[in-house]
């Protein structure tokens, strides 16, 4: 990786220093062109990683992490952005592969993706009005009505959604390593009855 060359080009771009592979901060502004010149003049031709962040101590609140690889060199990058005004432009046009990963980030922290070809939800549906990775969204969830009746039990005239498979979090003691979460197990087959 040569990180002169990729700062020289983009001046705004910081070296963060990482410990575990070269990593840069680099402006929404020169996203793409910094992703093009990772891609095409320095090997870097997978996108291994693109995901949402939330920082509560930074002045932007949100922010993208995309980890780029060179097959050929076997070697990454890391690249941080932020989400001015909660935007970041999309890479979907250099890496199609980023497509589903822009959707999750957007899905999940309400990251927009500019000149994304397909903006709609991936996980939750589209007019539900969360974002739920956000440090602000409570664990147990926020109850909404479900769209339709064939992902809700209906009971009497309240929706409740379908059991969760796992959640909320709770501690075991010290069955796993100390102190490590693990899933409760909330979900219901024939053969164990609903609780």
């Amino acid at each position: 990786m040569d990180a002169a060359a990729l700062t020289s080009r983009f001046p705004a771009t910081q070296d963060l220093a990482g410990k575990d592979m070269p990593t840069f901060r680099v402006a929404g502004a020169d996203l793409l062109a910094a992703v093009r010149f990772l891609r095409d003049e320095q090997g870097f031709d997978l996108l291994a990683d693109l995901c949402g962040v939330e920082w509560k101590d930074r002045p932007t609140r949100f922010g993208v992490v995309l980890h780029l690889l060179s097959t050929t060199r076997r070697e990454y990058v890391r690249l941080h952005v932020d989400a001015v005004n909660d935007r970041v432009p999309s890479v979907s046009s250099l890496h199609p592969g980023a497509n589903w990963h822009e959707r999750e980030a957007y899905d999940m922290f309400g990251i927009v993706f500019e000149g994304h070809p397909d903006p709609r939800r991936i996980l939750m549906w589209e007019a539900y009005p969360y974002h739920p990775l956000r440090k602000d969204f409570p664990l147990a969830g926020i109850e909404v009505e479900l769209p339709a009746a064939d992902v809700a039990e209906v009971t009497g005239k309240k929706v409740v959604p379908a059991p969760m498979m796992g959640g909320p979090f709770v501690s075991h003691g010290g069955k796993l390593s100390e102190g490590e979460p693990a899933a409760l197990d909330q979900s219901w087959t024939e053969d164990k009855p609903k609780a």
